[in-house]
């Protein structure tokens, strides 16, 4: 073997283990496919999610998925202009699928301000099979199952949910401390009088 032929085999060599090194990681930054939600999606029949023009200035440029059917959703411009109650919930949360049907009950009468929950740190095929065996059918935005989505991030969602906000028509975000949670429609209907 001359020492040309050997220098061609060791650059050959070295090429296919960097090839094999780096092809792993090419395909480790691809998003992965998730889950065919679209059954979960029918059988859930969420409300469609809200969509707008202008700004609430503390959720600005904030994106989330729609649970409902996977659209987009600017927070920001979605929630101006209207007074709308925004909750924020997870699966695994008991206190969570207690207020839920409050919630539900509560936007279903006459007078009712807008209402979007905002599932975290749970999948969204649960949170799909969860709105269903509830009978919930309020829009809800998913900001992703780990640690701190963007919903979370802009509002300072505290470690313990529920967690409720009360986003005013002037744009304001309030986060509501009294009661910790819904229990009864009353009492959401008393909030939003007091922070409107």
């Amino acid at each position: 073997m001359t020492t040309a032929t050997r220098w061609a085999l060791v650059a050959g060599v070295l090429v296919l283990a960097v090839i094999v090194a780096v092809l792993p990681q090419v395909r480790s930054d691809r998003p992965a496919a998730g889950p065919d939600l679209t059954a979960a999606r029918a059988a859930a029949a969420l409300a469609p999610c809200p969509s707008g023009t202008g700004a609430v200035a503390q959720l600005a440029g904030v994106r989330a998925e729609c649970l409902g059917d996977g659209s987009a959703v600017d927070l920001g411009s979605a929630l101006a202009g209207q007074v709308t109650l925004v909750n924020v919930w997870a699966t695994w949360c008991e206190p969570c699928r207690t207020e839920l049907p409050v919630l539900q009950r509560y936007a279903s009468e006459p007078g009712a301000v807008r209402v979007l929950t905002v599932q975290v740190q749970s999948k969204p095929d649960d949170g799909l099979e969860l709105l269903t065996d509830l009978g919930v059918r309020l829009p809800t935005v998913f900001d992703g199952d780990g640690g701190s989505g963007p919903v979370r991030s802009a509002l300072k969602v505290r470690p313990a949910l529920p967690a409720s906000y009360l986003v005013t028509a002037a744009g304001e975000v309030r986060f509501i401390e009294s009661p910790p949670t819904f229990t009864d429609p009353e009492q959401v209907r008393e909030v939003v009088r007091r922070l409107s």
